[in-house]
């Protein structure tokens, strides 16, 4: 059975590669250049993703090893 810490560090880990795969330049190239009406989308989509990579990681720093 693993510890938690080696489950914090694996989930740590898969949150990293996460980060680095929303952040790669051939996805924001294409949320830039997704169609609109003179709205670009690149600012939400930064947004949201620093936002989730943010908040998963609090969470992931917080969970406690009793749940």
């Amino acid at each position: 059975m693993k510890s938690t810490s080696s489950r914090k560090l694996e989930r740590l880990v898969a949150l990293f590669a996460m980060a680095i795969l929303l952040f790669s330049p051939p996805l924001i190239i294409m949320v830039d250049r997704l169609p609109s009406l003179s709205v670009s989308w690149l600012p939400l989509y930064l947004f949201i993703a620093w936002g989730t990579v943010i908040g998963l990681t609090a969470w992931l720093m917080e969970l406690r090893s009793g749940r």
